[in-house]
């Protein structure tokens, strides 16, 4: 028995396994946070380009910005 329940608590088989899962779920989340940000500052910058190309436009009473 206690020959056993020593090599039962050697076996690290599926530590590696636990450990590939986690690495995983964090690159996840990573991916998940960056994309989210790239998300916002794209539309902030087409939206800046709108603006800028309506003021570009004859009738809408913008000025130009360069």
């Amino acid at each position: 028995m206690k020959k056993m329940l020593t090599r039962f608590i050697r076996d690290d088989r599926g530590a590696s396994a636990i450990e590939y899962g986690l690495i995983a779920g964090l690159i996840a989340l990573a991916i998940a946070a960056s994309a989210g940000t790239l998300g916002d500052n794209l539309k902030n910058g087409f939206s800046n380009l709108a603006t800028r190309v309506a003021a570009w436009l004859p009738g809408t009473g913008g000025t130009p910005t360069p």
